[in-house]
């Protein structure tokens, strides 16, 4: 969306969140659907190595979850409706990865990028734990670098599908 003032282009402001919902490639869809989403980027975010590969994240040394960070339009899609997704895309109960995907690197967590983010981030953990009468595991922390990962792993649902849909369904997603 674009504002003109006095003849002058103002492009409107864009936000970011970062979710880590266990393999990246499992949250990239999700959002991808939603209107007012700009573009999504897996990757890695929350550890100590600066640049970190994917051989490296994999390991669960780093520190890092592999992670998801989405571009919208706040005017179209809200941060409410984020949290919305992600949490239909998690097992939040699961504390040491997501589906088959076990390790530190597949936990899941809720990035936050200012204290608006963190105060619906930290209602909508406390909703999803009192609507199940659970404790919701899932990690709430401010975000930090965010490292895109290795380009064959961009959008790996549109460029891979049958192996995407192998992965979804064997995974149990």
């Amino acid at each position: 969306m674009h504002l003109f003032l006095l003849g002058v282009l103002f492009l409107a402001p864009l936000d970011t969140a970062t979710f880590a919902g266990g393999c990246f490639w499992s949250m990239e869809h999700p959002f991808d659907q939603l209107d007012g989403v700009v573009s999504v980027t897996v990757g890695f975010m929350g550890g100590r190595t600066v640049s970190p590969s994917y051989g490296d994240v994999v390991t669960g040394r780093t520190g890092h979850l592999e992670s998801v960070q989405v571009v919208y339009d706040p005017r179209k899609v809200g941060y409410a409706k984020l949290l919305d997704a992600f949490w239909h895309n998690i097992d939040p109960f699961q504390a040491n990865g997501q589906a088959c995907d076990h390790g530190p690197q597949y936990q899941s967590a809720i990035f936050y990028g200012d204290s608006v983010q963190q105060q619906l981030a930290q209602e909508s953990k406390r909703h999803v734990g009192l609507r199940f009468h659970r404790e919701v595991v899932t990690q709430l922390r401010p975000a930090g670098p965010f490292f895109p990962a290795e380009e064959y792993h961009q959008h790996y649902a549109k460029t891979n599908p049958v192996r995407y849909g192998l992965y979804r369904t064997g995974c149990g997603r």
